[in-house]
């Protein structure tokens, strides 16, 4: 899910251009982390030179271990951005080609039709979320791996939920099963096969694919990740909390998460990129191209990077991550060369890009935006519980656990709101709100989702 928070401070400074800047983000995060909004590793670099990097907060709430340069992390679903990589080494080398049908390497899924790899890697496929599948059809007292996805898909036969490139859905199911795919192609699996093709040609020491749960093993310089207990009132590994022991039945699952790295690691990263070191210059282009629709339409959605081209600042490529104790991302732009990176093990944090991005341009700071939320009894909470549809297949679910409202939309994992007023509600981890409204018996009847300026309507159904 792409979590982005605009949040700006009003920052006075008299240095030198290069040193204000600095300055001026070594504020902005200090402020940041006074407030507990932030906790992780920053690093920040244009044209070729990194200008800042520094730690915020514990590694380890039990040791009380601070987080260093050297950190790793779980990147979530920044982990696309290097299946997407996989695939394209494959490609260049005659392994497979984008067009492909992914029935070819995934024949158990012969009820699928048209599907290919390229439909994959854009996130056109039209495949249901694995995540709601496993969860209703999967035994919780194992833990889950991608053969795993594959039977529960054979058996059950679930519909798509669009036609190959129709519409555009970001699809976890997609990336878990382009892992699978590398490995018929490679004859590798997933985790080896980054580390010969990637991680170790790059020399990203501390890259790897790591499932803790599945297969335990003592690292150095781990980032635990912590959810935030309201209960507790204090940060606990998300394994301790109903709401999130998905992260150890799910543990197995590879492609569309698990890959762990470094701020330093990511940052070779970013570098080999524009060096062209795994791809052609052509096989690069494509990477970072947006996906076409049938119908002639874009998406701003390249292979396993989100992209955008802004009046101010070029053309961006980026990706963020959440998963239960961990909130990542990772901007290029690509126009400019200066590079966003910011790794995160606290769930309740911010991600302070778009404040970062006007300080490296010397832009003005964005607005900050206060919300002041207020208490609603559970009578009333419960009142807004139920589905609402947004189209066909598309939801946005309201629930209620322990006094707290969540929404969840389809494909993408359960987040509190908290109320502004009566029937409006905003997210903390997300700059969004949700707008309830009543039809004319006074009973609550629709949604909508406000985000970036958009305003986006779902009915209710259930």
């Amino acid at each position: 899910m792409k979590l982005t928070i605009t949040i700006g401070l009003l920052l006075i400074g008299h240095l030198t251009f290069g040193q204000d800047r600095i300055q001026k983000i070594d504020s902005l995060l200090n402020s940041l982390y006074s407030k507990e909004k932030i906790n992780g590793n920053f690093l920040l670099a244009e044209k070729g030179k990194v200008i800042y990097s520094h730690s915020f907060g514990l590694a380890n709430e039990t040791t009380k271990d601070k987080l260093n340069e050297n950190s790793i992390f779980e990147l979530a679903s920044c982990s696309k951005q290097f299946t997407a990589m996989g695939i394209m080494i494959l490609k260049e080398k005659g392994k497979l080609n984008l067009d492909d049908d992914i029935r070819k390497y995934l024949p158990e899924l012969s009820f699928y039709k048209g599907i290919t790899i390229i439909n994959l890697l854009n996130h056109t496929g039209g495949l249901p979320d694995y995540m709601q599948l496993m969860d209703s059809l999967f035994d919780k007292s194992k833990i889950a791996t991608n053969k795993d996805i594959i039977n529960i898909f054979s058996k059950h036969q679930p519909k798509i939920v669009f036609e190959p490139n129709t519409k555009w859905e970001y699809s976890n199911t997609g990336y878990a099963l382009l892992a699978s795919i590398i490995e018929k192609a490679s004859g590798l699996t997933y985790g080896d096969y980054l580390k010969t093709a990637i991680f170790q040609p790059l020399k990203m020491k501390n890259t790897f694919v790591y499932t803790r749960r599945l297969s335990p093993k003592k690292i150095d310089n781990y980032a635990f990740g912590y959810v935030y207990s309201d209960s507790l009132k204090k940060y606990v590994l998300p394994d301790e909390l109903k709401e999130t022991k998905m992260v150890i039945w799910l543990d197995g699952i590879v492609g569309d998460g698990t890959v762990n790295s470094t701020i330093k690691d990511l940052w070779i990263w970013d570098r080999a990129l524009y060096a062209n070191k795994l791809l052609t210059k052509e096989g690069m282009k494509a990477v970072f191209e947006v996906a076409t629709l049938k119908d002639g339409s874009k998406r701003n959605y390249g292979f396993g990077w989100g992209i955008e081209e802004n009046a101010d600042f070029g053309k961006i490529a980026n990706h963020s991550g959440g998963w239960p104790g961990y909130v990542t991302f990772i901007e290029r732009h690509i126009t400019n060369d200066k590079t966003i990176i910011i790794l995160q093990n606290h769930n309740n944090v911010s991600i302070p890009s778009k404040s970062i991005r006007s300080i490296l341009y010397n832009k003005p700071l964005p607005v900050q935006k206060i919300r002041k939320e207020i208490i609603i009894t559970t009578e009333q909470l419960q009142k807004f519980v139920g589905t609402y549809e947004v189209e066909k297949d598309f939801e946005i679910k309201i629930s209620l656990d322990k006094d707290q409202l969540f929404s969840q939309l389809t494909g993408q994992n359960a987040f509190p709101i908290f109320a502004e007023s009566e029937m409006l509600f905003s997210f903390k981890v997300v700059d969004a709100q949700i707008q309830f409204e009543k039809n004319e018996k006074g009973e609550i009847s629709n949604l909508f989702l406000l985000q970036n300026g958009n305003k986006i309507e779902a009915k209710r159904t259930k």
